[in-house]
């Protein structure tokens, strides 16, 4: 397997857990703070609730392309 594609599907991989594990972690932290994101309207409690999914999924996806490509990357 060339260095490429190795660091190729790593990055992939880091990215596809990262965004879908950090959106439920997200998602799981809007609640138990109080913030649903999936209720109708669009008052302060979804804003923040949306906010941290997108919190988590960036966090996430850093952590994960750290661990599995290293500091560096």
């Amino acid at each position: 397997m060339s260095q490429d594609f190795n660091t190729a599907w790593r990055k992939s991989l880091a990215d596809a857990l990262g965004f879908v594990g950090g959106g439920v972690i997200g998602l799981l932290a809007g609640r138990a703070l109080g913030w649903e994101f999936l209720t109708p309207g669009w008052g302060t409690p979804q804003v923040l609730g949306l906010l941290t999914i997108l919190v988590g999924m960036g966090v996430t996806c850093v952590v994960m392309r750290r661990l599995l490509l290293g500091p560096k990357r």
